[in-house]
């Protein structure tokens, strides 16, 4: 699909030196207009979640857990409270899952796993957040060390972690939120990584009970409810098994490159590397609603902008989101 020209020059040309005697008062016009314009996205902005849109005091800082989601993993613990949650192709194309929190810590989430590579550029957005992960394999290990986050596993912080002795390992390992935190003091802060929230585009949209997204051994169904655990969402049902708990109110399918990396796990299987870097299309789903969209991150340290088809800004629902990577 290709994207919009934006801020074109050079239209109507031939008038423009006709037209010199009034620029300064256009230029004056337009930027009062485009400050008021700022000013009043500040004040909307001002005391809101930038991953959620829902009033918040701001200085929260930003915590990653990498959350397993075999089957044997669930039911999972903490996904309710989290503001985003990520979900990601790995070996074998069974789903893992990146859970973000700022606003509302847990007492505890899980079950933890280890980190993949896709997960260092996806988030170096959030600029340097605490990442809780069981730990990875050793050829990652200068990865992790390079990465722009904070790395706290068991090794390194204990007692943020616990074992939950009625689960199987490798399937029973959670972590504290609040003691991950402290154990990384340096934890950046939330702050924009690109979404706009407010109400939906007047047209474009088309009402969808249920939306579905295939990977090779894993399925993800999002299911409409007016009255969602008392809030209207997106029921969320993995492998056909519904997630007590949770019901974002927005939910991105968003294309994106998934390539071989050059890791792999113990069975041979090669570890896919989603980039999340680029342009490309997407479906966002909110208020019962389906819209096409385009999205666009200019660089690791740039979020991601979800704007409509004919280039303006595609605004989220007030609440949870979700952000599932789809093989384009």
């Amino acid at each position: 699909m290709p994207r919009p020209v934006r801020g074109a020059r050079g239209a109507a040309r031939t008038s423009f030196g006709r037209l010199l005697p009034a620029v300064p008062v256009v230029l004056a016009v337009l930027a009062a207009l485009t400050a008021g314009c700022q000013a009043e996205d500040r004040d909307e902005d001002e005391g809101r979640s930038p991953f959620t849109g829902r009033p918040a005091e701001g200085g929260a800082r930003v915590l990653a857990v990498k959350v397993d989601n075999a089957p044997q993993a669930r039911p999972h613990t903490g996904l309710g409270e989290a503001d985003l949650v990520y979900v990601e192709q790995v070996e074998a194309g069974l789903s893992r899952l990146v859970a973000v929190y700022a606003d509302r810590l847990p007492d505890r989430v899980g079950p933890v796993r280890s980190a993949r590579e896709s997960d260092f550029e996806l988030l170096a957005q959030f600029d340097e957040p605490a990442l809780a992960y069981s730990g990875v394999q050793s050829r990652l290990r200068d990865e992790v060390a390079d990465a722009r986050l904070i790395p706290v596993s068991p090794d390194t912080a204990p007692d943020a972690y616990l074992r939950d002795p009625e689960r199987a390992a490798p399937h029973n390992l959670y972590a504290r939120p609040a003691a991950v935190l402290d154990a990384a003091p340096e934890a950046g802060e939330a702050g924009d990584i690109g979404f706009a929230f407010g109400e939906p585009p007047g047209e474009g949209g088309t009402r969808v009970d249920r939306h579905r997204v295939d990977y090779p051994n894993a399925t993800f169904d999002f299911t409409w409810s007016e009255a969602a655990d008392g809030t209207p969402g997106w029921q969320v049902a993995m492998d056909g098994t519904p997630v007590p708990g949770v019901a974002p109110a927005t939910v991105v399918v968003q294309e994106v490159t998934v390539r071989d990396s050059e890791y792999g796990d113990s069975l041979g299987n090669v570890t896919p590397y989603t980039e999340t870097v680029g342009s490309g299309d997407a479906v966002v789903l909110r208020d019962g609603q389906a819209f096409e969209a385009e999205w666009e991150r200019r660089g690791e340290r740039s979020g991601t902008e979800f704007t409509t088809p004919d280039g303006d800004p595609l605004r989220f629902a007030t609440g949870q989101v979700w952000v599932v990577y789809a093989a384009a």
